[in-house]
């Protein structure tokens, strides 16, 4: 199939395929005599496969690594599990930093009215003096 076929086979733009071509997520499709790129369905499964683990958060060195594993006849479950692990751990840190984001937001919040000049108002002023 072509870049324009596959692309909307996995549900993608066609540059996002250059991207992930560029980024070594995706290796060099063959190419017909005339010089034309042609993808197989592996490559739907391929680019499906790096858009769910990007929605799952990890990143696109992350996903190689997921790739690498995947492919290597040696890998073990165990090595998946240890970086969805890594992955999970990651995301706890995240929500931790994001839930005192929140909780000095929702104070910075209670301290205003809402009404007024900006000269004055104490969300901008914290953010000042910090």
């Amino acid at each position: 199939m072509t870049r324009g076929q596959l692309a909307k086979a996995a549900g993608v733009h066609t540059e996002t395929i250059r991207f992930y071509a560029q980024k070594g997520l995706i290796p060099e499709p063959a190419r017909s005599a005339a010089g034309y790129r042609q993808y197989s369905d592996d490559y739907v499964d391929r680019i499906r496969f790096i858009k769910r683990a990007q929605d799952l958060g990890f990143t696109l060195k992350e996903i190689l690594e997921l790739l690498s594993l995947r492919l290597a006849p040696d890998s073990d479950r165990a090595d998946v599990k240890r970086q969805v692990d890594e992955k999970i751990k990651d995301i706890e840190l995240k929500m931790v930093d994001l839930q005192r984001m929140k909780s000095a937001l929702d104070e910075l919040v209670s301290c205003c009215s809402g009404h007024g000049s900006t000269h004055e108002c104490p969300i901008l002023e914290f953010m000042e003096a910090q």
